[in-house]
């Protein structure tokens, strides 16, 4: 029993700092795979087999129990302190969310890298672009990204950086494939605000919406009203982590 209660402590604990939840990551990836080009999706799938950008989405999440990956604990985030912008702060000794994208970009475009590197790259970076359109994980260092902030979400106990992971998502109680459907709607081509992969102008987006996210009264009980100002928020920032996810993918492969 007591070994029960400690794993249900850890797994609480963990999924904290899982940006969007298992739901928020397939449905950024299901997005993705409607706006690859052909050739990316051929070249995807001579990669990946049958494993789907919405299948391998989660996998980042998944491994953090292997110590194999201990390396890759940091890249799930990036501190940005107000005022500052990514160039100017100290980064962390192993990599964060930024610094990965890029790294993972350059694996996939380099000829050389083998397949295993490939497939683990491709699970990554879907991952890690979802990640950094949730906008808690671009962190102001002050609190952990807002898990520090800790309130009640529908008379349960929580925090604010859960919240923006599952907790708004959940409520709504739609499958990722549903959730997918809803957020997804027709983009122009020309519409730069969603296909900009400039990584600097998602790290601003983000912490553009501190004021919002951190309007949360001096009860710290959330419910209806909070998910009611920042539902549209959540909706668009799984929209353009899926369609900029295929962006990059759709510059790498053609």
């Amino acid at each position: 029993m007591k070994n029960i209660i400690l794993s249900a402590i850890a797994i609480s604990v963990s999924i904290s700092a899982f940006g969007w939840g298992q739901t928020g990551h397939r449905a950024i990836g299901k997005i993705a795979e409607s706006y690859l080009s052909e050739k990316a999706k051929k070249s995807i799938q001579e990669i990946m087999g049958h494993e789907s950008l919405a299948e391998c989405s989660t996998w980042m999440d998944e491994v953090r129990s292997d110590k194999k990956y201990d390396y890759a604990k940091t890249w799930h985030y990036v501190t940005i302190p107000e005022g500052t912008d990514y160039k100017s702060v100290e980064h962390e000794e192993k990599g964060d969310v930024y610094e990965a994208i890029g790294r993972m970009k350059k694996i996939l475009k380099d000829k050389s890298s083998t397949k295993e590197q490939k497939v683990e790259a491709i699970r990554m970076i879907t991952h890690l672009v979802g990640d950094m359109h949730q906008p808690l994980h671009v962190g102001n260092g002050e609190d952990r990204g807002g898990n520090n902030v800790k309130i009640k979400w529908f008379y349960d106990d929580s925090n604010l950086h859960r919240i923006w992971d599952s907790g708004m998502i959940d409520e709504k109680k739609y499958s990722f494939s549903e959730l997918a459907e809803v957020v997804n709607y027709p983009v122009n081509s020309d519409d730069d605000t969603y296909f900009n992969t400039d990584l600097d102008v998602w790290v601003e987006e983000a912490v553009a919406l501190r004021p919002q996210i951190y309007n949360i009264g001096d009860k710290g009980f959330l419910s209806y009203e909070y998910m009611y100002e920042n539902w549209d928020t959540v909706k668009i920032q799984l929209h353009k982590a899926g369609v900029r996810l295929a962006q990059i993918l759709n510059d790498i492969y053609g």
